[in-house]
């Protein structure tokens, strides 16, 4: 297992649990990140915080904290269509 801040632009994890105090956490469930959600980097800030991900057919900039405390495992590839045009719009 692994971190949500730890996936480089272009990877896609599996979101496993969140880590965070409850109220963050209702918080970004309601966005998306729910066990067994994919979500993909999409970018990252000049300076490397915040990244903006993409989680059910939303971008969310999270920052480095935060993402942090969400665990993921790496998921595997998919034919990788759709991941192309995700990174393709978020240049």
């Amino acid at each position: 297992m692994s971190v949500l801040s730890e996936l480089s632009v272009g990877e896609t994890g599996v979101v496993v649990s969140l880590n965070l105090p409850e109220s963050v956490q209702n918080h970004l469930m309601h966005m998306g990140f729910v066990p067994d959600a994919r979500v993909m980097a999409l970018r990252r800030a000049p300076a490397g915080d915040p990244t903006v991900y993409s989680v059910d057919g939303m971008e969310i900039a999270l920052r480095k904290e935060t993402a942090g405390a969400i665990g993921v495992r790496i998921a595997e590839h998919e034919g990788g269509e759709k991941s192309r045009e995700l990174l393709e719009a978020a240049r």
